[in-house]
């Protein structure tokens, strides 16, 4: 039997990246923290944290963690169960996002859930292709990805279509594509890629123009916004998904890069398979705002899924 305070305390490190934010998050002295962690890898035999920056659990921590969150989620629903009116304390959601999503329909997807219980959000963003791996680690008990493939002990509810084009501004256009998009003028042209792992305008530059990485130069801007703005101010060409463009593109603020291509991009949400009501909830907002702000899979039949390696 674990300690429940013994994996609260290793899961509060990794969360907070800290040893001593975390002893205050628990209040309770910094060395109590380091003594439960240290008392758990000695019930389990193996060491749990590689006291790296960032601190990182190792597999047997993954494990640990992901027991941890899941316990305290069904704990939270069984007391929620035997008395609706006590208050239990708030719960720790955990959920690995891309940052087009986060920028666009997640708030108001879980709106609803944040005025009905009392929850506090643990929000941790990467590339779509990427956010399988926050799920699979145990820091994450559920996140929104490309990939349809769910992992062991979880479901996969698709979710819709983001469709992303390449856009810049008028301006830029005439300063670098001043004939329209072709090999020749986008190996002069920037583009804007959001941080190492975003592989979107790999994929479409290789898919449309026959470019591979290395043939343009590239900023690298890991804000969705910042992303958008430096777009706008002529500094290069990106990938953006059609929920933040609607007005850029009817003002004229950006135009497309080559009309008629894109790429459609599959969204799934990835969650442990609990009963716990409030992991069912938080799907069921995100399946029904997806419904609305999200293209249907019918409108998109050949997706740009996730590959192996870059």
């Amino acid at each position: 039997m674990f300690d429940y305070r013994q994996l609260q305390a290793l899961a509060t490190v990794v969360e907070e990246q800290n040893f001593e934010r975390a002893a205050q998050r628990l209040h309770v002295t910094q060395s109590a923290i380091s003594q439960r962690i240290k008392q758990l890898e000695e019930l389990v035999g193996q060491t749990l944290l590689i006291r790296t920056h960032p601190l990182q659990a190792t597999d047997a921590g993954q494990v640990l963690l992901k027991h941890y969150r899941q316990i305290a989620m069904l704990q939270s629903a069984v007391m929620s169960e035997l008395n609706p009116v006590l208050e239990t304390g708030q719960i720790r959601l955990s959920i690995g996002l891309n940052a087009d999503t986060l920028a666009t329909w997640f708030l108001p997807a879980i709106e609803p859930l944040l005025n009905a219980h009392s929850v506090l959000l643990d929000i941790k963003v990467d590339d779509q292709d990427q956010t399988q791996q926050l799920l699979r680690s145990g820091e994450v008990m559920g996140c929104i990805s490309s990939s349809d493939k769910p992992l062991q002990g979880c479901h996969c509810i698709p979710l819709g279509v983001s469709v992303y084009r390449l856009l810049a501004s008028p301006q830029f256009m005439k300063k670098y594509l001043p004939e329209g998009a072709n090999q020749a003028a986008l190996r002069r042209a920037p583009v804007v890629e959001f941080n190492h792992k975003d592989a979107l305008q790999i994929r479409y530059l290789e898919q449309f123009f026959d470019l591979r990485p290395g043939d343009y130069a590239c900023h690298r801007i890991p804000s969705a916004e910042t992303f958008i703005d430096l777009i706008v101010r002529d500094f290069g060409m990106g990938m953006i998904p059609d929920q933040m463009t609607t007005e850029l593109l009817s003002s004229g603020q950006l135009v497309d890069v080559s009309p008629g291509d894109y790429l459609a991009v599959p969204l799934y949400w990835h969650v442990w398979n609990l009963k716990a009501p409030l992991a069912e909830e938080l799907t069921h907002a995100l399946a029904e705002q997806g419904k609305k702000d999200l293209a249907p899979f019918s409108d998109y039949p050949i997706l740009a899924t996730p590959k192996l390696t870059r």
